[in-house]
């Protein structure tokens, strides 16, 4: 309930999960002190700020891990996400920016940037789900069975 609108009030919230207001505040004081709540923001729509185009950036350096090609594309801003990933790549980033152009000018600055050795960008057309972290859990799923 709280990933949907963090701003809901104890009240509301002891309500739709059986509890008092005040056991409701201690609840989520424990949440954020267990670390389950990293923090509380604010969830900005991409477009209102001009951050038209969404892209995943696949990059290839020359080293692995806490890498200073790492280190130099966290300071740029329009990279939301860094993942290291195992597969035929060595990195995948989620980028926004204004245009092509932009996109564009960010993926020269990846290619000066000393460890990278190749990116391949994916521009995306249309977003269907995009979401926080949900509670819960699929470990409760039944087994995929083949056949």
């Amino acid at each position: 309930m709280l990933v949907e609108d963090a701003t809901t009030s104890y009240v509301e919230l002891g309500e739709r999960v059986g509890l008092s207001p005040p056991a409701a505040h201690e609840r989520v004081k424990r949440l954020r002190r267990s670390g389950a709540i990293r923090r509380v923001a604010a969830l900005i729509d991409p477009e209102a700020v001009g951050k038209t185009l969404l892209a995943f950036v696949h990059v290839d350096t020359t080293g692995w891990g806490k890498t200073q090609a790492l280190l130099a594309i966290e300071e740029c801003p329009e990279v939301e996400e860094i993942h290291s990933v195992a597969g035929d790549t060595c990195m995948l980033l989620k980028v926004r920016t204004e245009s092509t152009h932009a996109l564009e000018g960010l993926l020269a600055r990846l290619y000066d940037t000393p460890g990278v050795k190749a990116t391949r960008s994916y521009v995306v057309l249309s977003t269907y789900l995009e979401r926080p972290v949900q509670p819960g859990t699929t470990g409760d799923w039944p087994a995929v069975v083949k056949g």
